[in-house]
């Protein structure tokens, strides 16, 4: 008994000294200063970083077909591949603008003319229950002095005018950010093997061999969550676009931009397309308004066959994830977060999905 306690008195104590503690904690600290102030300057382009590798990884198998072609280099296929998309982004943007300053100056022209605007409500407007009277004599009054009709709500036009040039400016900025992160793929698909190789081995480094599969599976994700929701309502827009043009729709490049937007939401093209239809009954004769209607009706469920062929290449996503992401990545980053709410909690999703399938199986009841 007394050799057992003499032992516990005599075993070695760990060799930490004062001065050890210390500048192992100053070099903690040093390295967590670092790491923060790095992130302070790196703050303001995260976004459009993540954005940024998120494009160069959708593209990367055009890219790599463009670098075949060019035998071999690189660098000039990740710059054609970079002026390809900015000019992809300008262009529905320049339609935009130039639909939205044309649909502007012809309101203007009917204002300070004595062209009819706002043609008068029909009789049977005054018969509808409750609001038909009141719905009755505010069109009356629009059609016959619009100006006076507008003065009357001047306070509210002005808080609305107030709203779309905030939501403009914010737009004008979602756009600039949104070149910003395509220049930033360039350089991304310009040094895809050095970037590929140290992303296998940071997932190796965080864990192992599944550290492994979960950059495999992340570049899938992200390949088929842009294809099957981003590529098919631009696509679903494109041909909606094709015929507001042909119809002569007022704001044609404007209603297929909010077309895609709902798209990519989830919410679907009809909030869209049905008064567009209504419209083109009132404007156009009945035979190209019934060719109109057919053609948008044809359109409407374009999404619905698209999605789950390219959606289905590769991992499974919900929508109610794709859904919840758009929605949510809209609220907290704005124009760009449709975009990069759906691909980033779709990226979640699968990493939890990776996760979880090596599991132990749970024990039943």
């Amino acid at each position: 008994m007394a050799e057992d306690i003499e032992k516990t008195e005599t075993s070695p104590k760990p060799n930490w000294s004062v001065q050890e503690s210390i500048d192992i904690s100053l070099k903690v600290l040093l390295v967590m200063l670092l790491l923060f102030l790095c992130f302070l300057v790196l703050k303001p382009f995260i976004l459009m970083v993540i954005w940024g590798l998120i494009i160069g990884v959708m593209i990367f198998p055009a890219f790599t077909w463009l670098t075949d072609k060019l035998k071999g280099r690189k660098k000039l296929a990740a710059t054609l591949t970079t002026l390809g998309l900015v000019l992809i982004l300008v262009l529905p943007t320049a339609f935009l603008t130039d639909s939205l300053l044309t649909g502007a100056s012809v309101v203007r022209s009917y204002l300070t003319s004595s062209s009819e605007l706002i043609p008068p409500p029909p009789e049977s407007v005054g018969n509808i229950a409750i609001i038909g009277k009141s719905l009755y004599n505010s069109w009356s009054h629009a059609s016959t002095d619009l100006s006076q009709f507008l003065a009357q709500y001047k306070s509210q036009i002005q808080s609305a005018g107030e709203w779309v040039l905030e939501k403009a400016g914010k737009a004008g900025v979602g756009l600039l950010q949104f070149v910003f992160s395509i220049i930033i793929s360039g350089f991304v698909l310009a040094n895809s093997k050095s970037g590929n190789s140290f992303a296998k081995r940071l997932g190796y480094k965080l864990a192992g061999d599944k550290g492994l599969k979960m950059v495999k599976d992340t570049e899938t994700t992200i390949r088929s969550v842009g294809k099957g929701i981003i590529g098919v309502s631009v696509i679903q827009a494109f041909f909606i676009a094709i015929g507001l043009f042909v119809a002569g729709i007022p704001g044609a490049a404007l209603w297929a931009l909010i077309a895609m937007f709902l798209g990519i939401i989830q919410i679907g093209t009809l909030p869209v397309v049905i008064p567009v239809i209504i419209y083109g009954f009132y404007s156009m004769s009945t035979t190209w308004a019934v060719i109109f209607m057919i053609y948008m009706i044809l359109v409407s469920p374009l999404d619905n066959v698209l999605k789950p062929i390219l959606l289905g290449r590769g991992a499974p996503v919900p929508m109610l994830v794709v859904f919840l992401g758009a929605i949510g990545g809209f609220i907290s980053f704005g124009i760009i977060g449709l975009f990069l709410g759906s691909v980033l909690l779709s990226f979640g999703y699968q990493l939890l999905q990776i996760w979880l399938e090596n599991e132990e199986q749970i024990p039943a009841d």
